[in-house]
């Protein structure tokens, strides 16, 4: 039956019936309702239905006359994805099989239609509860097309006189049981993972996270681990380090900010000379661009957002020049501690600052810190591989065990994982394990862990062969690598994709130490990267023009680590190139501090590593016409990247 007046209703789609009842309503009652489930839409929209629904209500009726099952499918117009404001122009429920058809007013389908559609199959064969282990269809239709076009990657092309004739031959086995209407549009239904910033603002606002299946299965035990280790300091009045590692998208800063925003924290924390501290945790980073963000969409929550998010730079300043000053926290979240500075890059950021002594790294600065805070504290340190791209990062994990030994390791204990133990080997640090301290699921999509394999594979020169079989596994699962030398080609993609859903973010990366962007659009300097504001960047719709959505202003690797975005375009440059047989970093720009520089390459390596594992859904690697590029475009070609153009 068609929707009710209800506002809940109207929020989630326009229109849903059986096929019989499609038929028989007038196409200016189906227009109202989808008028009503959209807010403020423009005459565009609205011309659009009247001339779409006359030719679906024909096709269907076509339907059901050479389909006597069909009586029992239903349809769905404008289902809005919760939480991510895409709308399905039609679904149809054809007993237990889900087809999206998506319409568009043209003759041919571009790539980005094609890439539209099967990002919808993606999602709902991802997270919606109802198309587990469903049949999924994507169908596109271009309405100025005439007769079945074919399979374009994964997605069925008709014009729309051959509509019924693609339902009609969806298999629908029997006994199968169908799906209806009410599973599928159930509130709990579908559970999309938020992305980080949307998952902070949550924690931050509600004190809790919208019930994602995966993403609780994924992240609860380690929770659950914490939890135990944290309520154990407390009662036996000591000071654990706890180290929690995994991939990047495995949810290490996700749980760090489910931890410090854990309800209990308040009731563990000692009384105070002035009472209880009103924050018992703080969550710490040095990725200036991840907590600019974090403190811009949580500003709502008190204190410009720094209540639970703080730079390290700033909490080092600050208690490193007042000796006799005892952190309020008892929980201490560091972000990314793999690539904690060395007492070198310490000392050449804070040699201004005053009572900095110098002489010690980041680790034992906390350590130190930690120190101070009455009867316990707990420093979880959060540990990624692989993303050390500044100078001073490359001392890794050993820093924390050092700093743990130089401190007096009866006065600590260490909990991780056992992929680390060796790390802690044969010194004298009390280290225990705990694999629940160990992320492995990836939870943006289930696509990802083959994206960092695809990457590392990439990056270390592995054979053809392999990584084109992993990148066909990642375009069969809805995740897209393209690649084009048309940069405003790139930019045209991008925006025809996300024409229709206003939350998507996708935004122009580049490598800051190539020399030769500049001059092909891309300005990647310093002095011009280094005005972007994170916050708004990341955050803003495409109405404001510090917007990432432009496509104007570009971010590097320092702005990208530890953020995520639905898509990205990357310029490649000439930092990075591909010779006969390997990557070469010969071209890369000089460092400041080019003496300091351990591994000019590999940090070259992890900057690629990081710019290419950024998105959420698609990367479109733009190449300069530059011939030192050409061979490093047909390497990425032969890979697995496809071009913009090739729409087969």
């Amino acid at each position: 039956m068609p929707i009710d007046e209800a506002a809940s209703d109207r929020a989630t789609h326009g229109w849903e019936s059986d096929l019989p009842t499609f038929t028989t309503t007038a196409a200016r009652v189906i227009r109202t309702h989808l008028e009503g489930s959209v807010e403020d839409p423009s005459i565009e929209q609205i011309s659009a239905w009247d001339d779409s629904i006359p030719g679906l209500q024909r096709e269907v009726r076509e339907l059901l006359a050479r389909d006597r099952a069909a009586s029992g499918y239903s349809t769905i117009l404008e289902y809005e994805l919760p939480l991510q404001a895409r709308r399905h122009d039609v679904i149809f429920l054809v007993g237990a099989t889900v087809v999206v058809v998506e319409l568009k007013g043209k003759e041919a389908p571009s790539r980005a239609d094609l890439d539209q559609v099967t990002g919808y199959v993606r999602d709902l064969r991802s997270y919606h509860a109802e198309c587990h282990g469903r049949h999924v269809v994507g169908v596109l239709v271009p309405t100025h097309a005439v007769g079945f076009l074919g399979e374009r990657s994964g997605v069925i092309v008709c014009g729309p006189d051959s509509l019924d004739g693609v339902l009609a031959e969806i298999s629908v086995q029997p006994g199968e049981p169908g799906l209806t209407r009410a599973a599928f549009l159930a509130s709990d239904a579908y559970s999309p993972l938020p992305s980080l910033v949307e998952a902070a603002r949550e924690l931050f606002r509600t004190g809790s996270l919208r019930r994602i299946r995966r993403a609780k299965a994924s992240t609860d035990p380690a929770m659950a681990a914490l939890t135990q280790i944290v309520h154990a300091a407390a009662v036996q009045r000591s000071r654990k380090l706890v180290l929690l590692t995994g991939h990047p998208g495995t949810g290490k800063t996700l749980v760090g900010l489910r931890l410090v925003h854990a309800n209990y924290l308040a009731d563990l924390a000692e009384p105070r000379p002035a009472g209880k501290t009103a924050a018992p945790a703080v969550f710490l980073s040095g990725n200036q661009p991840l907590v600019e963000v974090l403190q811009y969409e949580l500003r709502d929550a008190g204190g410009d957002g720094r209540v639970f998010v703080r730079q390290v730079k700033d909490y080092v300043r600050y208690f490193s020049s007042r000796k006799r000053s005892r952190p309020p926290e008892h929980v201490m979240v560091f972000d990314e501690a793999q690539r904690a500075f060395d007492a070198g890059q310490v000392a050449a950021k804070h040699r201004k600052t005053p009572g900095y002594g110098g002489g010690k790294g980041e680790p034992q600065l906390f350590v130190e810190f930690a120190e101070r805070v009455p009867s316990w504290c707990v420093v979880l340190a959060l540990v990624g591989t692989g993303q050390e791209i500044h100078i001073g990062e490359e001392g890794g994990l050993e820093q924390w065990r050092d700093a743990i030994e130089e401190t007096g390791p009866d006065q600590w204990e260490v909990v991780g994982p056992p992929n680390i133990a060796s790390a802690f080997r044969g010194s004298r640090v009390r280290f225990s394990t705990r694999p629940e301290l160990h992320l492995v699921e990836e939870l943006r999509y289930h696509w990802t862990n083959r994206l960092h394999e695809f990457v590392d594979g990439l990056l270390s020169v592995r054979c053809t062969p392999e990584l084109n079989e992993i990148s066909r596994s990642l375009r069969e699962s809805g995740f897209h690598l393209r690649i084009t030398r048309d940069l405003e080609r790139a930019k045209t993609y991008l925006r025809d994709r996300y024409s229709g859903d206003k939350d998507a973010r996708f935004g122009l990366l580049a490598s800051s130490r190539d020399k030769d962007l500049a001059q092909c659009g891309v300005d990647n300097s310093f002095n011009t990267t280094r005005r972007v504001r994170f916050g708004p960047w990341y955050a803003d719709g495409e109405e404001k023009a510090s917007s990432c959505r432009r496509l104007q202003d570009c971010v590097t690797e320092f702005g990208a680590q530890g953020l995520e975005l639905d898509a990205t375009l990357l310029a490649w440059g000439t930092d990075f190139q591909w010779t006969s047989e390997s990557w070469s970093s010969a071209k890369t720009r000089k460092y400041k501090e080019q003496r300091r520089v351990r591994d000019l390459h590999q940090l070259r390596t992890n900057a690629y590593r990081v710019l290419l594992t950024r998105a959420r859904e698609t990367i479109v690697v733009f190449v300069p016409r530059l011939q030192e590029l050409d061979p490093t475009d047909k390497r990425l070609r032969e890979c697995g990247f496809v071009d913009l153009e090739d729409v087969e």
